[in-house]
């Protein structure tokens, strides 16, 4: 598999540090509001490339944060912590505020079919963990005590822009919209690893440290997560195109810093959702939430779909038309694929078609994860000359990596086609004397298909299989 190093900014080959074993991790939500769907669309292509990795016999590992405290509104360290920015809109605890948004979040992942990662950690449940790193960083002369904030000391790096090459005037201030000057940085690049009492008065949350008491900034978050779960070190780091800098490029600085050799070998970013008025964002026009997908009669799996047809390192403009256009698709492909479950009792897989589409589907995303190349591979399986036990195989072995919920969608399809054709609602008893019959003839054990459907009869019910599969209407 080749996928694009954002570090070198080139195609390499994904090899992990230890043979069959991946340790990836991924940027996790600041849990202050919901995510929008450009956040989501982030998420999406990481659970996309985290279950290919596995599909193709890796054993995976992966670890997201939740940023409960630390993460300041502007990228200088200034301004307002976004949790308690939240927990004033609200009047709410940043605590209640963490819970509630990180609930809402992982509500989201499930209508996406966003796997749940293997380790989900809280900022504020590794404190310890930061205040040793940090120590630990003072101690070797990489960071320094200054008004009462600890900084991170970039002018002792040979190298710290990592992913973009920065000019010193590009750090000025007013340069970005939001910051203001910091006096007490040696450098204008340097940044906060810990904040005390002395900035922020109000700040809810804060803890006893070697240099009073405070709270952490949000860049070491990340580092002592990943470090705490994963190791020395990491064979992927996943997030947004936007978290390059400053966020992702301080985490390598303070690793390394700490470790002392490199420390992650392949960073994986995913482009911006935009809309025709620029970048997704919270703060400026309709706040675009899968809720609100919902509320306006789209399935979240349609909005997965329109993600998966584009390139992950493209940006994506979102429109209510392009999403029309993407649901439209995402309904005539589970249409096309629910015949494959009217009818399954015919010949077993053939291997060698089979294996062929698997190959096909494997070069797609071993190209850096080209997802729509991938769902052409899934026309493609339609149109084989094979039978349908393969393409349902097929389908479904696909779908593990794509996540649409392309069976269980068609199943629904065919279902909801028999009731129509039935003019009423089926029983329960006869929908499950239906399912048993079906089980019986995959099973190829016809005595018991036929006893079972004898007793649909005596139940005043036909069943019948056709091309658009199994009918059942009152006898």
């Amino acid at each position: 598999m080749y996928i694009y190093n954002s570090a070198s900014r080139k195609k390499e080959e994904f090899i992990p540090h230890t043979a069959g074993r991946v340790n990836m991790y991924t940027c996790g939500p600041t849990v202050y509001h919901y995510a929008h769907i450009g956040n989501l669309r982030t998420y999406i292509m990481e659970d996309v490339l985290e279950k290919y990795l596995r599909f193709t016999g890796l054993d995976v590992r992966r670890v997201m944060n939740i940023t409960d405290v630390g993460h300041l509104t502007s990228d200088g360290d200034t301004g307002d912590d976004k949790m308690l920015k939240g927990a004033k809109r609200e009047h709410k605890t940043v605590m209640e505020i963490a819970k509630y948004y990180t609930d809402a979040f992982f509500d989201d992942c499930k209508k996406l079919n966003i796997k749940m990662p293997d380790v989900v950690e809280p900022a504020t449940h590794c404190i310890d963990e930061f205040i040793k790193v940090i120590s630990a960083l003072l101690e070797k002369g990489y960071a320094y005590e200054a008004g009462g904030n600890i900084y991170f000391d970039t002018s002792k790096l040979d190298k710290y822009y990592i992913f973009n090459d920065f000019r010193e005037e590009d750090l000025d201030v007013g340069v970005r919209e939001g910051v203001e000057a910091d006096d007490n940085k040696k450098n204008k690049a340097d940044f906060v690893l810990w904040f005390t009492k002395s900035k922020f008065e109000d700040q809810e949350l804060k803890w006893d440290s070697p240099w009073g008491l405070g709270y952490p900034g949000w860049h070491i978050e990340c580092s002592c997560i990943s470090m705490k779960h994963l190791g020395e070190y990491l064979d992927l780091h996943c997030g947004g195109i936007d978290n390059q800098f400053p966020h992702h490029t301080n985490e390598i600085a303070q690793s390394e810093a700490f470790l002392g050799h490199p420390w992650c070998k392949y960073w994986f970013h995913v482009h911006h959702l935009n809309t025709n008025d620029g970048k997704m964002s919270k703060s400026k026009g309709e706040f675009l939430t899968v809720s609100l997908l919902e509320q306006k009669g789209y399935d979240p799996l349609a909005y997965r779909f329109f993600c998966l047809q584009s390139h992950y390192r493209k940006t994506l403009e979102f429109s209510w038309e392009n999403l029309d256009n993407a649901a439209a698709a995402y309904a005539k492909l589970v249409a096309r694929i629910a015949p494959l479950y009217g009818n399954t009792d015919e010949e077993d897989v053939d291997d060698a078609k089979f294996n062929e589409l698997v190959n096909k589907f494997r070069e797609a995303l071993d190209g850096d994860l080209n997802t729509a190349q991938a769902i052409t591979v899934l026309y493609d399986v339609l149109k084989a000359d094979t039978n349908n036990a393969t393409k349902r195989e097929a389908v479904e072995h696909f779908d593990y990596v794509l996540s649409i919920g392309l069976a269980e969608a068609a199943k629904k399809l065919l279902s909801e086609k028999a009731k129509e054709n039935s003019g009423e609602d089926i029983p329960e008893e006869v929908n499950e004397l239906v399912k048993q019959r079906a089980e019986a003839r995959k099973a190829k054990d016809f005595a018991k298909a036929d006893e079972l459907r004898t007793k649909i009869t005596e139940l005043g019910y036909i069943v019948e299989e056709t091309r658009q599969g199994t009918v059942i209407r009152k006898a």
